[in-house]
């Protein structure tokens, strides 16, 4: 495949498509400080967001805490804890045509969370967590036949069986698969290397390449 293709333009799309994306990490924090999250640094998101507007569609992205620029013509929304983006996510996915969910979302969160900085104090300390809202699953889990739903699977072992566990769990379209424990690739990195996965049984192989290319491959592929 050509890992270096880049030019959205060229490609055969549908046109006035309304796409809704997730990009970036959660934070979850304990106290006004210190905080729980990942490290996620939201490239892969914001490229699609700007693959995706550069191919027309209105593009309204849903992000995390990160340092990277908006893409020209995207909406974007930011937010800090997986509650907030669930709560912007799906106040907008009854009107969009494509969800994709990049953002490595916080699973857990503190119970409690202190108003004020927690001192340092002798010994262990022992903290209580409890889950976060499951965004993909539960928005996926009302979507109508003209929407099409995208997950992300970063793993770090049995990456593919996983990624088709999840494909199946959360009612997904497709889901991108990609192996984090390899260097220089995935999470808080230039470049990523994926497996396209789908729910009638495709697969996919693309990378490693820059974010912007594998961007381009994956929008190619869900509309193929």
């Amino acid at each position: 495949m050509d890992t270096a293709r880049g030019n959205c333009h060229a490609w055969a799309m549908p046109k006035n498509l309304r796409c809704l994306i997730t990009a970036g990490p959660t934070r979850e924090h304990l106290d006004p400080v210190r905080y729980l999250s990942n490290g996620s640094s939201g490239k892969m998101g914001y490229a699609l967001a700007e693959a995706a507007a550069a191919l027309g569609w209105t593009v309204e992205l849903v992000s995390g805490p990160v340092s990277l620029a908006t893409p020209k013509g995207v909406a974007v929304t930011r937010v800090v804890s997986a509650q907030e983006m669930y709560e912007a996510s799906a106040a907008r996915f009854a009107d969009c045509d494509v969800f994709i969910a990049v953002a490595a979302v916080s699973d857990y969160r503190p119970k409690v969370r202190s108003t004020e900085k927690t001192k340092k104090n002798p010994g262990a300390f022992t903290l209580e967590l409890e889950p976060t809202v499951d965004i993909l699953k539960t928005l996926a889990k009302g979507k109508t036949p003209r929407q099409t739903v995208v997950g992300f699977a970063a793993e770090t072992h049995d990456v593919e069986a996983y990624a088709r566990r999840k494909l199946a769990e959360k009612n997904l379209d497709w889901i991108v698969a990609n192996d984090v424990s390899r260097a220089g690739i995935g999470m808080d990195a230039d470049d990523n290397a994926v497996v396209l996965l789908s729910r009638t049984g495709g697969r996919e192989l693309f990378g490693p390449a820059p974010k912007r290319a594998v961007a381009a491959f994956i929008l190619e592929h869900i509309f193929a």
